[in-house]
């Protein structure tokens, strides 16, 4: 009887453990510590852009600091402002830090304060000026591998004023656009 119920002991800790690997694999990659952000390009170029740090909080939140890489960049100046840009024969792509006062924090299932520090805006080589209406917003999504934001189109001059609530991230779903694959240089981000 001693021996029967070792060997059902043995059999429950090993279908145990096969089902617990997928899900030990689902949550591998989490919200903390120093992650990398990398553009991937239309022709799945690799360029990396700089890094998120992420630290837990007691609360449950987390709070996150963004830190782009000023080597990957080249400095524009667009409409008497110096952005930090990426350039291509196709396109010019510049970051646009989030001009307001804003939290700081993500959880597990909200990422719009860390979308909100990732806007670009785009540009022909030849265009003068800022277009602000040619806004990139990333909409993140967690995978095994980190977070993977797809590029949506945003108007960027909607940010020129403070928000009416400065809690509540301002590019909610309905001001931002799905872009179809192959259009925009830079096509998503991944965090990892």
């Amino acid at each position: 009887m001693a021996q029967r119920r070792s060997w059902l002991t043995l059999g429950s800790l090993l279908l145990a453990c096969l089902f617990a690997a997928p899900v030990a694999n689902v949550l591998a990659w989490d919200l903390q510590g120093v992650k990398t952000i990398t553009a991937i390009t239309r022709d799945q170029q690799r360029i990396t852009l700089g890094s998120v740090r992420f630290e837990p909080r007691a609360d449950g939140s987390i709070a996150f600091a963004v830190t782009m890489e000023p080597a990957r960049f080249t400095d524009h100046f667009l409409s008497m402002k110096e952005f930090k840009c990426l350039d291509s024969q196709d396109e010019v792509v510049c970051h646009v830090p989030y001009p307001h006062a804003q939290p700081g924090i993500v959880t597990s299932k909200d990422m719009a304060w860390l979308e909100h520090n990732l806007l670009f805006l785009y540009q022909l080589p030849t265009d003068f000026g800022a277009k602000l209406w040619n806004g990139l917003y990333f909409q993140l999504e967690r995978s095994e591998q980190g977070l993977r934001g797809t590029a949506q189109a945003i108007d960027l001059d909607y940010i020129s004023a403070p928000p009416d609530d400065p809690e509540q991230p301002p590019y909610q779903p309905t001001l931002r656009d799905d872009i179809a694959p192959g259009v925009r240089w830079i096509e998503s981000l991944t965090i990892e």
